[in-house]
């Protein structure tokens, strides 16, 4: 009963928007698979259950498709809410109006979006098969909603659990994850909208890439679905290879050779956009990395220096095979990238869900409702965090040395 009367209200919320909107909606061609583009100033939103509200506090994903395109200026916001689903009903407060249906549509229309990615099915997949019929109906009226917005939808696949209390209900949920993963596939397949299957490659990935309860993705596992996400989009790898052939003294890739002489090989680089951030959960890999190849060296080991600092000392050999560069300015420049991003995604959120919403915003404003100001106020913080996004995400060109080691 409830879930008909929320659809009932979903229904009247689009025909709404519908009534207000009158747009020529871009098709996508069914099964395409054309490369992600795009344009100046667009805005792009999260919005999902755990998979996107955990992302806050590491910055990934947005990362992966700021610095994809560096000299266009993208506005990111992420409206994820642990244990959401399509009915917005982890979204519930005191206060109503508005419904936790209606609440979730003014979320998405405050944040006016170009692209949205969509990524629900988690929670929902706990029904299993008898929910199916539910979930793909709360689906499309999501669909519905920003299709009304004249904005794009990018329908993201439920991924699985690596443990789900026992290895008897792990297969049962994974059953049911997967499930719904081919549903959303189907719903993105009738309505021509991108798909991204996030369900096979995280399955097949063996490496820790799970926190201890076995449910959701660690720092190492969003690492990863960043890569995913590009790979999906049709994107490159952003793999910068250096290769220079100091017999020859000749460089490719980003690289110019500078000088050649005493032994000393002098080049710069600069690459096409910056290489994934470094991080704890282990060394970058070198699709997406910068990585520096010289062959041609007399036998000994050298040492290659970037703007005068010491970066790396390897034998001829080890230089031959290539040397994949986990720190230096670029790597120094991503991370310092994805700092602002989780900033500036936490004042987001402290923004469009405070603490004491219902004392700020809601039935009981009369008595803190002083701090609505407080709240509009971080738009400013969020701006300068955003301007200093925008100023980092260009690569630098940057020289290096390489020089045999003194004894």
């Amino acid at each position: 009963m409830l879930k008909t009367k929320l659809f009932l209200l979903a229904s009247g919320i689009i025909g709404t928007l519908l009534a207000g909107t009158c747009l020529d909606l871009p098709a996508q061609r069914l099964g395409s698979h054309s490369s992600l583009e795009f344009k100046q100033n667009e805005r792009i939103l999260f919005l999902g259950s755990s998979l996107f509200e955990n992302e806050l506090e590491k910055g990934y994903l947005e990362f992966a498709i700021s610095s994809r395109w560096p000299d266009k200026d993208l506005t990111f916001r992420n409206l994820g809410w642990v244990g959401d689903n399509v009915f917005a009903e982890a979204r519930s407060t005191f206060t109503t109006p508005p419904s936790p249906y209606e609440q979730l549509f003014q979320q998405i229309r405050s944040t006016t979006p170009n692209h949205v990615l969509v990524a629900y099915g988690g929670i929902e997949s706990q029904k299993g098969e008898e929910g199916l019929g539910e979930f793909v109906k709360g689906l499309e009226i999501i669909i519905d909603s920003i299709d009304a917005l004249g904005a794009q939808t990018i329908l993201l696949s439920t991924i699985p659990v690596k443990l789900a209390g026992n290895p008897e209900n792990t297969a049962t949920q994974n059953k049911n994850l997967k499930l719904y993963a081919d549903a959303i596939s189907t719903v993105a397949s009738k309505r021509k909208k991108r798909y991204v299957d996030l369900y096979t490659p995280i399955a097949k990935n063996t490496d820790d890439i799970f926190l201890d309860n076995g449910i959701h993705l660690n720092d190492k596992g969003y690492y990863y679905l960043a890569q995913v996400l590009e790979e999906s989009f049709g994107w490159p790898p952003r793999e910068s290879k250096v290769t220079i052939n100091a017999s020859k003294s000749t460089a490719s890739g980003p690289a110019k050779i500078i000088s050649d002489k005493e032994g000393k090989i002098a080049f710069s680089v600069e690459e096409p956009i910056l290489p994934f951030p470094v991080t704890d959960s282990g060394k970058p890999a070198a699709e997406v990395s910068v990585s520096v190849q010289v062959n041609g060296l007399k036998d000994g080991f050298y040492t290659l220096t970037e703007n005068g600092r010491q970066l790396v000392t390897a034998s001829a050999a080890d230089w031959a095979n290539g040397i994949v560069l986990d720190h230096g300015i670029s790597q120094e420049q991503a991370a310092q990238i994805c700092g602002y991003i989780v900033k500036k995604n936490e004042l987001f959120f402290q923004q469009y869900r405070p603490m004491n919403r219902t004392y700020i915003l809601g039935f009981r404003a009369y008595e803190q409702g002083r701090h609505q100001q407080g709240l509009k106020d971080l738009d400013f913080i969020i701006a300068w965090l955003e301007g200093q996004i925008k100023l980092h995400r260009q690569p630098v060109v940057k020289r290096y040395e390489l020089s045999p080691l003194k004894e």
